[in-house]
Parts: C-alpha cells; structure tokens; sequence
C-alpha cells in the first residue's frame, strides 16, 4: 500500500512537471536543440542565455553523448530523470542501460546543426528550449530533419542537473 502510494505521488508530481514545462514552453516562440561546441551570440534572438551554467550543463550532455562517453552523459541526469524520445525512461540508470547507447552510436554517424537555443532560468529551475538540423546517414538509410528537444534542469547543492529530456522532430 505504501509502495503504490509512493508510486501514486511521483506520477502527481511528473504530471505537475510536465503540466509546468508545457505552459512555459508555450511562452517562447521558438524551440531549437543545442548541439556541439558551436558559439552563438546572446544578441541573436534565436540564442538566448547560451552561456549560462545550464546552458553548458546541456552542451556537455550533447558532447558526451557524441563523444560516447557512457559515465559522463550519466553524470549530468537526475537519477529519476524522466525522458522523452519515442517512448519512456523513468529513470538515468534505465536510460544509461537502454536507449543510451543507441543514441550515441546514432549521434556518430550523423552531423546535428543548432538552429536556436534558448534557456530560461526560474530560480532553482532552467528549461533549455533547443531547434536543430539533423543530417547524415544512419544503417544506410538518408537522415534529414528538424527537431525540438526540451531540457528542464534543477538547480541542486550548487550545481545543475538534468531531471527531464523531450526530444521529437
């Protein structure tokens, strides 16, 4: 009984999260997915508070997963992190095991270009709002797309932390 109590107030809290990051996402105008180490002017109204410690907490996620560096990227998410891409994983540990290492040898094989980022910084919360342009090929097959992802980061014994991922095209 207790467990499913537990079980009943993290999904409350996820729905809270969520109902959070939707009505916040409705206040930008532009999405965009921050790829690589390109630099990006904050005068830009398509890179806004790109040098922030969120903002390099997000690129060094996308670096380590380029680079496939397993430990690193795992490092950067809330061990109950919760991600979006295609399905669900509730967890860093379920993400690290499964779907990670498919996204990194993905990553390898094709270029990702930052069209927008943005971050905005809410207290002890930032969400980074990313756009991007995927191109390249993967197990023989042409990659060309656009996609969003967002990023919700939690400010936590003075450093960011990554606790949900949603990426789509």
């Amino acid at each position: 009984m207790v467990k499913t109590l537990e079980i009943i107030m993290k999904i409350k809290s996820y729905s809270f999260t969520l109902a959070f990051i939707t009505l916040i996402g409705l206040c930008f105008t532009s999405l965009s997915w921050a790829h690589g180490e390109a630099k990006h002017s904050d005068s830009s109204p398509f890179f806004v508070n790109t040098n922030t410690a969120p903002a390099k907490v997000v690129r060094a996620f996308h670096l380590a997963l380029e680079n496939g560096d397993k430990a690193k990227a795992r490092s950067l998410l809330a061990d109950d992190v919760l991600i979006f891409e295609g399905g669900v994983e509730r967890s860093a540990d379920q993400y690290a095991n499964h779907h990670m290492l498919a996204d990194m040898k993905y990553l390898a094989d094709v270029e990702t270009k930052t069209l927008e980022h943005q971050v905005n910084i809410s207290g002890n919360m930032a969400m980074s709002i990313t756009r991007s342009k995927t191109t390249g090929n993967y197990k023989d097959k042409e990659v060309d797309y656009e996609g969003l992802e967002t990023i919700v980061l939690n400010l936590s014994d003075g450093e960011w932390i990554i606790t949900h991922i949603h990426w789509s095209r």
